[in-house]
């Protein structure tokens, strides 16, 4: 009989804690281009998708490497924990002058766990903030 407390998949990372929380991380074979009101945040081929299964499934985010991002980002105070990926900063866009134009509009993880290298040097976006395009290689 199955154990529900192990999820069988491959290429997974998973919770030490709770293995039914994991994540893959996976090379988007693409271009993706991030944009508010029609400015082009960041663009790159180099970016990776994360599918992540927790208390719910979670909608995929991108990670672009941050040599990608050409939005101007100022820290924001805020942090979180993930128990897959590590401790979470956050970043505002700023404008030309320093000013915020939107808080907490991205967030990386400049430490990730060892299991979650992949996501080192790499920045992610809100959707709620910002369109997403893909569009393939």
């Amino acid at each position: 009989m199955p154990n529900p407390d192990i999820t069988l998949t491959k290429e997974t990372i998973h919770n030490p804690n709770e293995p039914r929380h994991f994540m893959r991380l996976k090379p988007v074979a693409g271009r993706v281009r991030v944009l508010r009101d029609g400015v082009v945040l960041a663009e790159t081929t180099d970016a990776m998708r994360v599918l992540e299964v927790g208390k719910d499934v979670y909608d995929p985010v991108f990670y672009l490497p941050e040599r990608d991002v050409s939005a101007r980002l100022g820290p924001n105070p805020r942090s979180t924990h993930c128990p897959l990926k590590g401790d979470a900063v956050y970043f505002d866009l700023l404008g030309p002058d320093g000013e915020i134009r939107q808080p907490e509009i991205a967030w990386s993880y400049a430490k990730p766990f060892d299991f979650a290298t992949g996501l080192a040097g790499r920045i992610a976006f809100y959707a709620r903030h910002v369109t997403v395009e893909e569009a393939p290689a």
